[in-house]
């Protein structure tokens, strides 16, 4: 059975999590690359179980998977393929606040993200994840900016924190 890192690019929404995957495909060829809201579940837990399990099968064909979604450490942490993978890396995605208002403002209506509650709510949690990037994920996540970057120089930052772990 093979045993690799599983690499997860989290980060509130409006950060560029769905955006980059495309450009970082071109980066990591060898690597399976999943925006993670591909697959819908009312139910967070399989949605989530459901994605450690696909990562599990990649890696019995020599593949690393790498998902793009919120996804976070205690979560993930209960999921039933959790202990498949030597490691758990995550990078957070992060853009300051006016940038992920736009952004998110910007989406069509029927995406319902443009309430200024559901704003007010990934601003709050974009802040959490920046303020706890070093405590609540082991080891430590780095914190990818997007605010100015484009998905290309995104990719490459997290190209390159991939190849350093």
């Amino acid at each position: 059975m093979n045993i690799f890192p599983l690499f997860i690019v989290t980060g509130a929404s409006g950060v560029g999590k769905t955006t980059v995957v495309t450009e970082l495909r071109k980066y990591l060829p060898d690597y399976d690359i999943f925006e993670t809201d591909i697959i819908e579940d009312n139910d967070w837990q399989t949605q989530r179980n459901n994605w450690l399990r696909i990562a599990h099968s990649i890696a019995q064909n020599n593949r690393k998977t790498i998902l793009c979604g919120t996804m976070m450490p205690e979560d993930v942490a209960k999921c039933d393929h959790f202990g498949f993978f030597s490691q758990v890396h995550y990078a957070i995605l992060h853009c300051d606040d006016q940038t992920r208002e736009a952004r998110l403002r910007a989406r069509p209506a029927w995406r319902n993200c443009g309430s200024d509650e559901f704003i007010a709510d990934h601003k709050k949690f974009a802040h959490w994840l920046v303020e706890n990037a070093n405590t609540a994920f082991v080891p430590p996540a780095p914190i990818i900016d997007t605010t100015f970057n484009n998905p290309n120089e995104v990719a490459r930052d997290i190209s390159n924190w991939v190849q350093s772990c």
